[in-house]
């Protein structure tokens, strides 16, 4: 049970990570985003590989 819960404890934080990423980079304005050479497309990519690694 305790793997169990340990998996379940790990992917509520990479979830958490995820839309901490994501939530933070959508905030941004069009000028900072592309200050950091990014376009809104990617940031569901890059909140991915934030959170779980890239693949």
């Amino acid at each position: 049970m305790s793997t169990l819960l340990k998996s379940f404890g790990e992917a509520r934080a990479k979830r958490k990570v995820y839309r901490t990423t994501r939530d933070e980079l959508q905030s941004l304005d069009a000028r900072d985003l592309a200050d950091l050479g990014i376009s809104r497309a990617e940031i569901p990519f890059l909140a991915r590989e934030a959170a779980y690694g890239k693949k």
